[in-house]
């Protein structure tokens, strides 16, 4: 090996200088023309699966020149003695000089060469991981023939070609996922009814405009940040719009809703927990504030949080410490925290239902984002937004809503805020069949009539005659009342704040009309 050490200085540093192997072939072939009488440098693949060889590099090349013949099919049983081959790890030395691109020795399988050559020949197996090969060629300069110093060279060019290669099926893997995540994001912004991902805020100049001024002020700091609203008011939208204008915003920004935690699985969910911690804890599990470290943890539904977890999160907010369920060391987090509610917490401080001193720590700087109600006039450009939103991801025709349509809209009071007016629109879509909007059918309102007033406010629409043709299938109306009540609610369908209780029907009742008709719950939660 010592009279190539130079040699193999600059080999390795061209393998592991270049990504894609070809480039790395073609810088190596220019430093062995110089101790070894070599015409071509081929390295190719071995892919068991498609049951063939590829030639991925060529060295040299000329600049524009296309590899030819890549690809070549094994024979029944060629594959196995192939691999069988490259398992031994032998290096083959021999001329090529028969009518089928045999060597003197019967050691190369014939599916190495990919066609049949006239020269000598030297060939080596390139082991990668995972029990995958490739194969390394070098073809002489007829009437040239390698020599035993030769083939010592070829053994210690095995290594760095494998290196190359291996970087090479790396790099073709993370192309291939790179792909396949744009792919999906295409297909996801399709559904979703979006040009690009990330929330957009409508109303900033108008009915939004105190509230972003706050955001503005409040993002470049650390912080924590308290926001009140209503169900559907926008509290997730704004909270990324707090992490999105930080130093964190290219890191993780993850929403937690502990509304949604079972009582007895909070910590461990929050915290995380050790192996063995608790029965069925059968391997350690970072919580959410460690997935969380360096960016922004959004906790929704923070009076949910029991007394219990409200002293873990104080911890936390004092001195970025936590500890796993069954640890035995504390770890250190790094997180901002933007908590969000609905509900009266002052109330629930005055009542024992929430610590006094958490609520002095996350109240640094509350922002109150008003109900839909409160700012009539982000209602049009609201509607018009969904309504674009609503032909990308269902297919239809852009339809604008008309000056009926926004009338409508704006006399509405909307239980629901903005989510329930997503809803509206989605579904007025639908009914319109991409030619209109029919907002009134999808609000329920006969021809002519005003607006309906939402579940628990006013009284009902008095009976008038109507029309055949304006007559509302009854599943229609109740798959609306039962999405405006899971609007209302946050999605939530049991307990005392969930639709099940504001429609006064059984939980299981309410499951089994919501299969009937289709309706996820999932998509009415914030």
């Amino acid at each position: 090996m010592d009279p190539f050490r130079e040699l193999l200085l600059d080999i390795w540093r061209e393998a592991c200088r270049h990504i894609e192997i070809s480039r790395s072939t073609a810088a190596v072939a220019g430093f062995l023309a110089a101790h070894i009488p070599i015409e071509r440098i081929l390295v190719r693949r071995i892919d068991p699966q498609r049951n063939c060889l590829e030639t991925v590099a060529v060295g040299p090349l000329a600049a524009g020149q296309e590899i030819r013949d890549a690809r070549s099919e094994c024979r029944p049983g060629q594959m196995e003695a192939t691999l069988c081959w490259c398992r031994a790890g032998d290096v083959f030395h021999g001329s090529s000089s028969g009518p089928d691109g045999r060597g003197e020795a019967d050691s190369l399988p014939a599916a190495i060469l990919p066609e049949p050559v006239r020269c000598d020949v030297l060939a080596g197996p390139l082991a990668l991981r995972d029990d995958r090969f490739g194969v390394l060629l070098l073809l002489a300069r007829p009437p040239e023939r390698f020599e035993p110093r030769h083939v010592e060279l070829m053994r210690v060019l095995l290594e760095p070609f494998a290196t190359a290669l291996e970087n090479d099926r790396h790099e073709a893997e993370m192309a291939a996922l790179r792909e396949a995540a744009e792919a999906d994001k295409r297909s996801l912004l399709k559904r979703l009814g979006r040009d690009k991902l990330g929330d957009t805020i409508v109303g900033i100049g108008s009915g939004l405009r105190a509230v972003m001024e706050r955001v503005e002020l409040v993002s470049k700091s650390d912080v924590p940040v308290l926001i009140f609203g209503e169900t559907g008011s926008g509290k997730e939208v704004v909270a990324r719009a707090i992490h999105n204008g930080s130093p964190r915003g290219q890191r993780p920004f993850i929403r937690v809703n502990c509304g949604a935690i079972p009582h007895e699985l909070i910590d461990s969910q929050l915290f995380g927990h050790e192996k063995g911690a608790f029965t069925g804890a059968t391997e350690t599990r970072q919580g959410w504030f460690e997935r969380a470290d360096g960016g922004t943890l959004l906790l929704d539904e923070l009076a949910e949080l029991p007394l219990a977890a409200q002293v873990r999160l104080l911890r936390i907010l004092q001195d970025g410490w936590l500890d796993r369920v069954g640890g035995q060391r504390p770890i250190s987090v790094d997180v901002r925290i933007v908590a969000a509610t609905h509900r009266d917490l002052p109330a629930m401080v005055a009542a024992g239902q929430f610590r006094e001193d958490l609520w002095y720590r996350l109240a640094v700087f509350p922002i109150v984002i008003p109900p839909l109600r409160e700012r009539r006039e982000d209602i049009p450009e609201l509607a018009r937004h969904f309504a674009r939103r609503a032909a990308t991801r269902f297919g239809l025709y852009p339809a604008e809503p008309t000056a009926a349509d926004l009338d409508l809209l704006t006399a509405y009071v909307w239980p629901g805020n903005v989510r329930e007016l997503a809803t509206v629109i989605d579904r007025a879509a639908i009914l319109g069949d991409g030619k209109q909007l029919e907002v009134a059918k999808s609000l329920g309102v006969p021809t002519g009539l005003s607006a309906p007033s939402p579940p628990g406010i006013g009284g009902p629409l008095p009976a008038r005659p109507m029309p055949a043709e304006e007559i509302v299938p009854l599943d229609d109306v109740i798959r609306r009342h039962i999405e405006s009540a899971l609007a209302a609610t946050d999605g939530r369908i049991e307990g005392p704040r969930g639709a099940a209780k504001l429609l006064k029907i059984n939980p299981h009742t309410l499951r089994g009309r919501m299969r009937k008709l289709k309706i996820d719950w999932k998509e009415f939660r914030e």
